[in-house]
């Protein structure tokens, strides 16, 4: 399916600095909007002259659009219309590829959930779970866009993923190794897409969406089926050499009363060592002792989180370990960065937020730098925190780089 980028008589791309112009009026109305030209030229830097210059460029790509009913009356002077992101305009496509199932979702440039649906591919390799979940996308996008302009798409995965080459360099669950996933969702899609791992997407989501503090500086810990991280500095995630920061499933976070021990709590790692964060607290573990002490049927993280609502003690206290663990983890990576906020993505505390207390009391008992328990929050996107993370590496490109994106400039190898 080949889906316009923009309508006729797009402008055409400028040099950088037109494009930096931009990018500085969008995110003013993206973190300030709705707002007056006058306070965006105070916010960016740039003259009323340019801000009205760069409003008439983002409002004909649809990302902008003035607001008249919000219009203060009785100003004194000329009254000014606020201008806001145009979040009935132009969309963006996501994709989480989980495990075992994948999630497809259109975000408005917001980042909030406009349709999404849901693929499984369980026991596929792969290269047939690409396929599975790349096949639905295309009548999906056709249809749920309903005619608004789909910019581009966003493709996020646990483990080691490589933006520049667009491959997921290493998935243990899923077995994939050096796989081409760009380039394989855009033969499928006819768009731009650009990759990255979840961890990294949800702390790039954080960092456009979420808190102010987030922008400043944050560690997101995301602990699921795969458990990996992601660091932010004054608005950048941090990759690394060949983007391979933000591994942290072997940190160790058993001692000697959680542990006592570690064959019978699972602890032993695949990587040989004991008390490793994944193999203590990763759904895999967490799902296989609920299974073994007869709490669940069947190894389901919901299942167990609806266990424990109705009253199950035995499943309560599985999760509340987990939560111990995961805060333990928090602290270790506080005490090395020391950021603003610590955001994490699990599913108990999403849903329940007494889980998401013990990880932050136990963050401010074991970390020697951070006493505040309220330092350690959840994802701003609530629940739809791995579809807004699908699309957001289309939306950090469209806001770093506004004109190129929503003309239809060729992908770039920045990622989020």
């Amino acid at each position: 399916m080949s889906m316009p980028f923009a309508g006729p008589g797009a402008p055409a791309v400028g040099d950088g600095r037109r494009d930096a112009n931009a990018a500085a009026v969008l995110r003013a109305v993206l973190d300030h909007g709705p707002l007056a030209r006058s306070r965006i030229a105070r916010l960016s830097g740039l003259s009323s002259a340019a801000v009205s210059r760069q409003y008439l460029g983002l409002a004909r790509l649809g990302l902008v659009r003035e607001r008249p009913e919000l219009t203060v009356a009785g100003a004194v002077g000329r009254p000014q219309v606020p201008v806001d992101i145009d979040t009935d305009g132009p969309l963006v496509g996501g994709l989480h590829l989980g495990v075992p199932l994948a999630t497809h979702c259109l975000l408005d440039l917001r980042g909030r959930v406009v349709a999404r649906g849901q693929t499984r591919y369980a026991g596929l390799s792969a290269e047939a779970a690409v396929r599975a979940a790349a096949g639905p996308l295309p009548a999906f996008l056709a249809e749920r866009a309903q005619g608004r302009r789909v910019l581009g798409f966003g493709a996020v995965i646990g483990g080691w993923v490589d933006p520049e080459e667009g491959s997921v360099v290493r998935h243990h669950q899923l077995r994939m190794d050096r796989l081409p996933l760009r380039a394989a969702l855009e033969r499928a899609l006819g768009l731009p897409v650009r990759v990255d791992n979840h961890a990294r997407a949800i702390a790039q989501s954080e960092i456009l969406f979420g808190r102010p503090a987030a922008r400043r500086s944050l560690v997101h810990l995301f602990v699921g089926n795969v458990v990996d991280a992601a660091v932010g500095i004054a608005g950048v995630v941090h990759r690394g050499p060949r983007s391979a920061a933000g591994d942290v499933a072997h940190l160790p976070v058993a001692d000697g009363g959680e542990s006592g021990g570690d064959g019978e709590d699972g602890a032993r790692c695949g990587c040989g060592r004991a008390g490793c964060l994944e193999a203590l607290a990763g759904d895999a573990a967490l799902c296989e002792r609920a299974v073994r002490e007869g709490i669940i049927p069947e190894p389901s993280v919901m299942l167990l989180v609806d266990a424990a609502a109705t009253g199950d003690r035995r499943a309560d206290r599985l999760l509340r370990r987990r939560a111990r663990l995961v805060g333990r983890a928090a602290a270790l990576l506080t005490d090395v960065l020391n950021p603003e906020v610590i955001v994490v993505t699990e599913t108990s505390s999403m849903l329940n937020a007494e889980y998401l207390a013990v990880m932050g009391a136990e963050l401010a008992e074991r970390s020697h730098v951070c006493d505040d328990p309220g330092r350690l929050v959840g994802p701003h996107a609530g629940p739809a925190v791995l579809p807004v993370a699908g699309g957001t590496p289309a939306l950090a490109a469209l806001y770093r780089s506004p004109l190129r994106a929503a003309s239809g400039g060729a992908s770039d190898s920045d990622g989020c």
